[in-house]
């Protein structure tokens, strides 16, 4: 006689057989986070500054098909705000430009910056074995002086998690909540990070902002701080 699987384990996994045929017969899942930051308690640097979101990166989607299901998950305008948000709570004036060639003729700013994303990925409750959905979001912070040559770059990477609110819950919301939280960690590591950085303090010197010598010189990165996942 052959055995078969009881108790909690089996019904979960029947759970999650169910809701992926639910979810390929609704045409997949479809999410557009919008990230929301608590008001940052940091000393902002009294300096103009200038946030590039070009438009590829306003049109920016991750499409997946996994297990069947197509996931699309509109990460552009909720990146908008991100850069928005993040170095608004850094400077004291932030405008945003929709390209570096915009910015160059914007008067009266001390630094622009284009953060831009290089990777996303994200974990199912089906994929991490258990009741919690995670992501992570890479990006690639370029910064430039007043005249639009690049002076440095950083890469930074948040980090987000939710639990799942029930056995039929939406798949798309904890998602959005983890993608929310990969977006505050990343902002939060910039945001306590960038002031230690050398261009930071050639900022409040008045010092002026040299381009990056030479076409191979390595590109800098922030200094990590690896911070536990957010559960929302």
């Amino acid at each position: 006689m052959p055995l078969h699987a009881t108790g909690p384990l089996h019904a979960k996994g029947l759970v999650l057989a169910v809701a992926t045929v639910l979810l390929a017969a609704c045409g997949g899942v479809k999410v557009a986070p919008m990230p929301e930051f608590p008001r940052a308690l940091i000393q902002k640097l009294p300096l103009n500054a200038g946030v590039v979101v070009a438009q590829d990166m306003v049109d920016f989607k991750h499409l997946e098909t996994r297990g069947g299901v197509p996931w699309e998950i509109t990460l552009g305008p909720g990146h908008k705000k991100f850069a928005g948000d993040t170095l608004g709570a850094a400077f004291a004036n932030v405008q945003i430009f929709k390209s570096l060639d915009e910015a160059k003729t914007a008067k009266d700013l001390a630094v622009v910056f284009e953060p831009r994303i290089e990777q996303f990925s994200f974990a199912t409750a089906r994929d991490t074995g258990s009741n919690y959905y995670a992501t992570t979001i890479q990006y690639r912070i370029h910064v430039y002086n007043a005249a639009g040559e690049r002076i440095d770059s950083f890469s930074l990477t948040g980090y987000g998690n939710s639990l799942v609110g029930g056995a039929m819950s939406s798949s798309s919301e904890p998602l959005a909540a983890a993608t929310r939280g990969a977006m505050r960690d990343a902002a939060a590591k910039f945001m306590v990070q960038f002031p230690e950085q050398k261009i930071a303090q050639q900022l409040l010197k008045g010092e002026p902002l040299l381009a990056l010598a030479g076409a191979a010189k390595a590109l800098d990165a922030l200094t990590v701080i690896e911070a536990v996942p957010i559960r929302d």
